[in-house]
């Protein structure tokens, strides 16, 4: 594969290859794990990550989850390569990231885009279906889905103040170094934050964007008096009414984790580092309360948390983001409040809500307030990690919004001009 100038970096093919010592060292740790003192609560949800899932996980993860498997299952599966991205104010970073072309020869490229406590597995499952040769108009995608820096096998960064703007930055430079110098998104959790702003910010790279995690401010009196009306009559949807209550709850029950990431990361990111058991503990209990009764395989988890464990940054350089939003200087900033939530007319919008996600508004919001709606779907089963979760949900959703009855039409006419 060719860079798309000769100074740039090269992009080179990659293996995942973690070295023994790397993995003898999380070995020992997991042997000498020390448990919380049993009660009768100890595995009430209430409280937390159950003692008792935690304990047999660990006990998988120690004495049979094999680690070399599950690399070389991911080797085989996803075509993977880095290359180099100089972000603006910062360090080179080298950039991990999947990239599988169709064979269509009118494809869509698609950036891809993870968030937390996810990693590249996300695309995993919805790869093979993106890149089909598309049926009866259906459209196919040239697939990029980066490990996000400081998540994954990306490189960690080392200077301050690295958030939104400088994601995005690095997203929109691999595209670019790929060859693909318009493209549309796709999105949830920090892969919303991310993919919006690149839509203010690269508005003419970026031709479409979908998200299945929408957050929005509710809309104004003044711009959207029916909007807000409609809502004080409770004459929303009774989808629309369970997802506020389901957003209730996770303000009120499941959120906690944001207060801590967002003000002193590096606190709790000791224990990540260190802990195997506290970094299982941490992320398990979002898989298994942010997914819609999902059966997650012993397997599937400890991959899950071996990415983290096993990344290049640390698993805790991967919380760092959530205090660089949450410090930016004032909406306005490159990256800012302004750049995700104000209205945006230039990218048409795709939106698919998830009944167990952990924020699901009513539909009149995203529409009053972000932009253009090109698609929308409210579905009836799935989660936050939809992508991993429900595939084919998401796969069907992004077909149909850039398929010949969305704006697909519009998006083959831009990109051969």
């Amino acid at each position: 594969m060719a860079s798309t100038s000769d100074s740039a970096p090269a992009v080179l093919p990659y293996k995942i290859a973690v070295p023994d010592a790397a993995l003898e060292r999380l070995q020992a740790k997991l042997e000498l794990t020390t448990f919380p003192r049993e009660t009768e609560f100890s595995d009430d949800w209430d409280y937390g990550a159950p003692l008792s899932d935690i304990k047999r996980l660990i006990g998988v993860w120690r004495e049979s989850y094999d680690w070399r498997r599950a690399e070389a299952d991911l080797n085989a599966k996803l075509p993977q390569f880095t290359t180099v991205i100089s972000v603006d104010g910062y360090e080179d970073l080298k950039i991990h990231f999947i990239h599988k072309r169709s064979e269509a020869p009118d494809a869509i490229p698609l950036l891809f885009c993870h968030g937390w406590p996810g990693s590249f597995l996300e695309v995993i499952k919805v790869l093979p279906l993106l890149t089909a040769a598309g049926k009866d108009g259906e459209p196919s995608f040239h697939v990029v889905a980066p490990s996000l820096p400081n998540y994954g096998f990306s490189q960690g960064t080392s200077k301050p103040g690295f958030g939104p703007a400088q994601y995005a930055e690095v997203c929109d430079k691999l595209m670019q170094r790929l060859g693909y110098p318009r493209y549309v998104t796709q999105g949830g959790d920090w892969g919303y934050f991310v993919t919006r702003v690149m839509g203010r910010r690269y508005t003419s790279h970026v031709l479409g964007s979908h998200l299945n995690l929408i957050i929005t401010p509710p809309p104004s009196a003044l711009r959207s008096p029916v909007t807000v009306l409609r809502s004080a009559l409770g004459w929303d949807s009774a989808a629309e009414r369970a997802g506020l209550a389901r957003t209730a709850w996770f303000r009120a029950q499941g959120s906690g984790y944001t207060n801590l990431q967002q003000t002193k990361p590096h606190t709790p990111g000791f224990a990540l580092a260190d802990s195997p058991a506290a970094l299982l503990a941490w992320v398990y209990e979002k898989l298994l309360q942010w997914t819609d009764a999902y059966a997650w395989a012993d397997d599937e988890v400890l991959t899950w948390i071996s990415v983290y464990a096993l990344s290049d940054a640390g698993a805790d350089a991967s919380m760092r983001m959530y205090y660089e939003y949450a410090h930016l200087a004032a909406p306005d900033s490159p990256g800012g409040a302004d750049d995700i939530f104000k209205w945006n007319g230039d990218v048409p919008l795709g939106l698919s809500y998830f009944p167990k996600d952990v924020i699901v508004l009513p539909s009149a919001w995203a529409r009053s307030n972000l932009g253009p709606v090109a698609f929308e779907r409210r579905h009836d089963r799935g989660g936050h990690f939809a992508a991993y979760e429900v595939p084919e949900l998401l796969v069907e959703d992004v077909k149909k919004m850039f398929g010949n009855e969305g704006i697909g039409p519009k998006i083959r006419k831009a990109l051969s001009s």
